[in-house]
Parts: structure tokens; sequence; C-alpha cells
């Protein structure tokens, strides 16, 4: 069932292949978190792969699927970088990057040729990759007294929230992180204990 507060996304790095008159299509599925993530994966692929003259990629990250990006690498508009795309995108995945390395056969397979070889090439990535399903989680940072601290304690390990303590002379801060959905019910049972509570960014 789907819950707003999931996504799905791929485990660690896996790889496919698919190949089409000579011509070999590579592929490497890539768990990412961010922009400069894949730029370092994108450099180290062509380092690698040096003697393949195209290196076409697309990826989309964020829990909504907001950011998304498609790369050609020199082959005709939307042959490669988009069928890749669509692959991620049709099997409702985020924060992954797929990279095709094509090594040229000798034959040109024509625009049809191409976006079936680049569509087919990340399928098989995705195939062989292990899906996992994540929570969207809430991060909160709340200073209390040392007199509540237990009772604060108490509830988060009740829910099973992992957290950290900071402690100083006068009082202590507390950083923990919550399912999106639980976390209005398990921060309403803290506000009470504590001087100030906020959130901080989602992940």
């Amino acid at each position: 069932m789907f819950s707003d507060d999931t996504y799905k996304t791929i485990k660690k790095k896996s790889e496919g292949i698919f190949k089409d008159r000579g011509s070999k299509f590579l592929s490497f599925a890539y768990p990412v978190s961010s922009a400069d993530e894949t730029k370092s994966i994108i450099n180290d692929i062509r380092k690698k792969h040096h003697s393949a003259k195209h290196k076409c990629y697309a990826y989309v990250l964020g829990n909504k699927k907001t950011i998304q990006k498609a790369n050609d690498d020199g082959e005709p508009s939307n042959t490669a970088g988009k069928p890749i795309l669509n692959q991620i995108i049709s099997n409702s995945l985020t924060n992954v990057m797929i990279v095709v390395v094509r090594y040229f056969g000798g034959s040109l397979l024509g625009i049809n040729g191409l976006t079936k070889a680049y569509r087919n090439a990340a399928a098989d990535s995705i195939k062989n990759a292990e899906i996992i399903t994540n929570t969207i989680n809430e991060s909160f940072k709340a200073t209390a007294k040392y007199v509540v601290l237990n009772d604060i304690i108490k509830i988060l390990i009740e829910n099973k929230v992992k957290y950290e303590i900071c402690y100083s002379e006068a009082n202590c801060e507390i950083k923990f992180s919550i399912r999106k959905k639980l976390s209005e019910s398990i921060v309403f049972s803290i506000k009470k204990f504590v001087d100030n509570i906020e959130s901080l960014e989602s992940k």
C-alpha cells in the first residue's frame, strides 16, 4: 500500500548489460543522495571506461522525486538519457543514478535502436538491483532540564526512536528522528517536558 512517508530506492550498486549488433551497453545503478555524489560517480565512470565514447546517465533525487536529470553525452537528443530516466521513474525509484556506457560495435542502430538499447540496459541494472523501501523521517532538537530527561527518554524508547544527547551545565539538548506519520503524536508527548523544541531538516 502506498504511504506518503516512504519511498523506494536501491540498497547498493547493481549492474546490467544489453547487446545489439556488436554494440555493448553496460549499465550501472547506484544509490545516491546528492547531485555532488552523482558528479563523482560519472567522473569515476569516465576514468574507468575512457575508451568508450558515450557515458549517458540519468538520476532522480529527493523523497518527492523533485530533482530529475538526464544526459545524452553526445548521443542524438533524447535517445539515451531520457530512456534511462524513464526506467527510474517507471519503477517508482528515487535517490538513484543509472549510468550506461556504450562500446560501439561498428553498426549504427538508429534512433529507435538507441532508445531501445539504453532503455533495456537501464532496465537490466534495475532488475538486478535490491529494491528497498525507506521511511521519510523528521528530525527534531529539544532543550530540556535534567529533571525531566528520564521522562523524555522513556517516550523515545517506548516508540523505538533513536536519539542522541548533548550535555551542558544548565540543561541538555536531545536530537531525535521520527518517521513522518508518527512525529506529530510523539512530539506532542514530549513538548510538555521541554523548554524548547524545533524541527530540523527532514531526511
